[in-house]
């Protein structure tokens, strides 16, 4: 990643949002780095050098600043096909893949030799993939041991480290005090059910827009919004909790409260929750692209997803039948297959089932449930193909690769494929066609609604969502 020394000064002097998790600026007289959000004193221009990621600043030698906190700092989204891959590397990183595998066993997932991955990773963040790996469990352990009241060893295990001895000996060397030091400094938290987060964004956010969009499409059982925030159930691997996610009342940021069961799956779930909630979007570069179709809703996210089978099973039971119809089905099949669960909300109550448990069944048990034959099988072959590993849906995955896979499966058509790239994959160019309510609000042939669409790339996913809006507006 090229930096430009004068716009970095400028970003960092005007505390630009834009640039936030863009660039991270080390200061030569202090040894630390900070966020160009930073609210400290800023500092001379000749003292300042600047690193395309944190870990590229902590391996010029610099520690994280203690107040603008650079673990916070928003993702980086991008279309580009080198720079999508190393973000998706990264991606896997962050998910505390790399803590189970090795450097070889990501490229192969990301269908690259581990010499290209190498190459393209280093020109992206400025650091190899081991390194950037060893920043965010250290990172991670940082946000927790100032953000948590958890036992110093359960964050060196959640963080990814095989010792409390190497985990200490690591943080000391890099940050210049013990984490027993950090926990003193950081205010005093309680033991309890929950951890609590903060993911930042860069403004504008439309919470309410997105907010709507998920309660229509909530599954009864496994989702539900209470008191404009956004509460679900989760699974990841062999934990299961619930998350409740609303916006920060002190920062540009989301505030994300996780039940205590889910501690030992923080990497990944923290993760999950940024793709859900778009939280690495760039809304003044899709703004400029949209052009008038973005003016009105500047702060339009692309809903993802906690889980891809999820939403491909939703995108499956949603053909040709209206959103309120989908959800109720949805509820249903959750309310069959899906394992109970314990939670305090009214409302939440199981998990919805996974790839495995609906690919244990027949058509026959799936179809009993108001779902046509066709869909019901499906569902199933899209739960086989996943649970066998064919199939990822994640945006870590190829999208070109995917979107063929997709397609090979009787009864997934484009228009479905393209709306599971969208949201399990993150496909920011994606554009689910042809779509009656987008060729509707676009006025046109779906050919030249089509064709139009050409000239929002590579953002038509976001184009999309701004045409369904502009027709709720039309109500």
């Amino acid at each position: 990643m090229l930096l430009d020394p004068a716009q970095c000064y400028r970003a960092l002097s005007s505390h630009d949002h834009r640039f936030d998790g863009r660039f991270f600026v080390g200061v030569a007289t202090t040894r630390i780095y900070c966020r160009p959000v930073c609210t400290a004193r800023t500092p001379l221009r000749e003292h300042c050098l600047y690193f395309p990621s944190a870990a590229a600043a902590e391996a010029g030698g610099f520690r994280p600043c203690l107040r603008c906190r650079p673990e916070l700092a928003p993702g980086f989204a991008t279309v580009d096909a080198n720079r999508r891959l190393a973000q998706a590397a990264a991606g896997l990183i962050e998910d505390g893949r790399l803590a189970d595998a090795r450097l070889p066993d990501i490229a192969d997932t990301l269908g690259v030799t581990d010499r290209h991955l190498r190459r393209v990773f280093q020109d992206e963040f400025g650091v190899s993939p081991i390194a950037y790996a060893q920043t965010q469990r250290l990172l991670l352990a940082k946000r927790l041991l100032t953000d948590t009241a958890m036992p110093v060893l359960d964050v060196a295990m959640a963080s990814g480290f095989a010792s409390l001895r190497r985990f200490n000996h690591l943080f000391r060397t890099r940050y210049r005090f013990t984490p027993a030091e950090l926990r003193r400094k950081a205010p005093s938290r309680e033991h309890g059910d929950t951890l609590a987060f903060e993911l930042a964004y860069r403004p504008p956010y439309d919470w309410e827009a997105m907010l709507a969009f998920l309660q229509r499409r909530a599954i009864p059982g496994v989702e539900s919004i209470e008191r404009k925030a956004y509460l679900r159930t989760v699974r990841i691997g062999k934990s299961s909790g619930w998350i409740r996610v609303e916006p920060s009342k002190r920062r540009t940021a989301l505030q994300v409260t996780v039940s205590a069961s889910l501690a030992g799956a923080i990497p990944a779930l923290l993760a999950r929750v940024k793709h859900l909630f778009d939280a690495a979007c760039h809304p003044d570069e899709i703004a400029v692209a949209l052009g008038a179709l973005a003016r009105k809703h500047p702060g339009l996210r692309l809903p993802g997803a906690m889980d891809g089978f999820e939403v491909a099973v939703r995108a499956i039971l949603g053909q040709q039948v209206t959103v309120a119809a989908a959800t109720t089905i949805a509820g249903r099949l959750a309310a069959a297959f899906g394992e109970p669960l314990a939670t305090p909300h009214a409302g939440l109550e199981r998990l919805f089932p996974d790839a495995a448990a609906i690919a244990a069944l027949e058509a026959a048990q799936v179809a009993r449930h108001g779902i046509i034959a066709s869909r019901a099988r499906a569902i199933i072959a899209l739960a086989r193909e996943v649970a066998a590993g064919r199939l990822r849906l994640e945006p870590s995955a190829s999208v070109e690769g995917t979107l063929a896979a997709l397609e090979e499966i009787p009864g997934i058509g484009p228009w479905t494929a393209q709306y599971i790239a969208m949201r399990a994959l993150a496909w920011p160019d994606a554009f689910p066609h042809p779509d009656v309510a987008v060729v509707k609000a676009m006025k046109r042939t779906p050919a030249r609604a089509l064709a139009h669409a050409d000239s929002w790339r590579p953002w038509r996913a976001y184009a999309v969502l701004h045409l369904w809006k502009s027709l709720e507006a039309t109500k």
